[in-house]
């Protein structure tokens, strides 16, 4: 059973589809953090955001991996090497729709994703989950949040969940990521492949005021409802 969760960045994508995996005792795909990882070896490599076969060759090239760690938490490795932190970071904001956006980097991490889905029931979260990876997904869903709400939570994703002392610094970093992340749903949504979309089929959720605990039930609802019917 595949569960598809799309939407733009903070919308708590990651976070629910977590929940939902653990609930229900899926494997969990993040593919956002995989255009992020290969975003990251770029800047690392001095590879060119506009150079199209040298991102497409790193995408290909590159170990992208998940694994837990003690609590459980699932960590995303780089050729062996944690980047769970480092891919969080505004240069990474600013540079993953650019490098998402190559044709050659999708197709190949598109090919790790669905080879990752053959094994094992998934739940899997992006921006092209329902409408590229996994059209044939059993459960569809289209999560969002208002923009302001999402870069607040993208900010304290980076702090550790932790509000920081100074809350100047910490307004000034929302009103920073929350101009990237606009940016980035421009450039998300108006890209010639696979653009962020809402799948046809796709349930759509606001998150904005609606709590973690409230948006888990609604997607597992619609994951008991499919598998009642599937009997």
């Amino acid at each position: 059973m595949i569960v598809a969760i799309d939407g733009p960045a903070g919308s708590g994508k990651s976070t629910i589809a977590g929940l939902v995996a653990n609930r229900f005792g899926m494997a969990k795909l993040d593919t956002g953090a995989m255009y992020r990882a290969v975003a990251l070896a770029a800047l690392e490599r001095g590879v060119a955001l506009d150079d199209a076969d040298g991102l497409a060759g790193l995408a290909h090239e590159v170990e992208i991996t998940f694994a837990p760690d003690e609590a459980g938490a699932l960590h995303i490795r780089l050729d062996g090497r944690d980047v769970s932190r480092e891919i969080r970071t505004p240069r990474v904001d600013a540079a993953v729709s650019l490098v998402a956006a190559v044709p050659g980097v999708r197709e190949g991490l598109v090919v790790q994703q669905r080879r990752f889905a053959e094994t094992c029931d998934v739940v899997a979260e992006g921006r092209d989950i329902g409408t590229v990876v996994f059209p044939e997904a059993e459960v569809k869903v289209f999560l969002t949040a208002d923009p302001a709400e999402r870069a607040r939570r993208r900010v304290l994703q980076r702090h550790g969940g932790i509000m920081p002392a100074d809350e100047s610094a910490f307004d000034a970093e929302v009103a920073e990521t929350l101009a990237g992340i606009q940016e980035r749903d421009r450039i998300d949504s108006s890209r010639d492949v696979a653009p962020l979309a809402a799948a046809p089929d796709a349930v759509r959720i606001d998150s904005s005021a609606t709590t973690v605990e409230g948006v888990l039930d609604k997607i597992a609802a619609l994951v008991d409802a499919y598998r009642k019917e599937a009997r």
